[in-house]
């Protein structure tokens, strides 16, 4: 008999979309590595740094980007209330990660929990679901035709230099009206609103998993001024760089 809540942990090699549906709510969490999750037509890249809580039953498309180990936990109905929401992806805190590691120890053959292990993931749980109603401001939505998805992938790969929007759209085969307006329409950004949010998107990540020092971070992913990039940054997150990598490792 399966446990109410128990802790999944592997590793996986990188690999291409796969769709996913459990029947209980879970946690997704990769200690290394990085994931990109989509779903309700919103994309998320879930590099140590965030977590995903979602819903039983709610179908997600999971790609690994590279060499992933994993350390999920899922429990039953029963166990917690659901999540607040179908799908949260948000950061995750010191004691959220040190709770997901104590969770490692009880697998799904490893039988009924203990009062201990009852309450360590009771917490888990809890400290997520608070956790979850900050979610992550680190979304894209995602492309729904392959124009712009060839367009969006190579903004991405350029995205640490100088790309040109007339060279995109030459290069994907589309005139620059016809993928502006696909921008504008599937995403509901303009192609250089897609740029911003993916060059900050990864200076997050780089904030979370380094100790680069900031002005490196913003140059490796694509800002020429130190001053654009913290202004860029507390747009989206609400707080500097500086204050956002203390918050994250306090």
């Amino acid at each position: 008999m399966r446990p109410d809540a128990y802790c999944f942990h592997q590793s996986f090699e990188p690999a291409g979309p796969s769709e996913f549906r459990m029947d209980r709510h879970y946690l997704l969490y990769a200690m290394e590595g990085t994931i990109r999750l989509e779903a309700n037509g919103r994309r998320w890249t879930l590099p140590p740094a965030r977590a995903a809580l979602i819903t039983a039953g709610h179908p997600i498309t999971i790609s690994i980007l590279s060499r992933l180990t994993c350390a999920s936990v899922l429990y039953t109905h029963a166990f917690a209330p659901p999540p607040p929401q179908v799908l949260s992806v948000f950061d995750v805190s010191p004691l959220a990660r040190e709770l997901i590691a104590e969770c490692r120890e009880w697998g799904l053959e490893s039988g009924p929990l203990s009062p201990y292990a009852q309450r360590i993931f009771e917490t888990l749980v809890a400290v997520c679901m608070r956790l979850a109603e900050t979610p992550s401001p680190c979304v894209l939505p995602a492309p729904a035709s392959p124009a712009l998805a060839r367009a969006l992938a190579l903004t991405e790969e350029l995205a640490d230099g100088t790309p040109v929007f007339a060279e995109i759209a030459k290069a994907t085969g589309q005139s620059p009206r016809a993928l502006a307006r696909r921008f504008s329409t599937e995403m509901g950004m303009t192609w250089r609103e897609a740029l911003r949010r993916i060059r900050l998107i990864r200076a997050v990540e780089a904030l979370a998993s380094s100790d680069a020092p900031i002005t490196e971070i913003a140059l490796g992913v694509g800002y020429n001024s130190l001053s654009a990039f913290n202004t860029a940054f507390r747009d989206l997150m609400g707080k500097g760089p500086r204050e956002y990598r203390a918050s994250f490792r306090d």
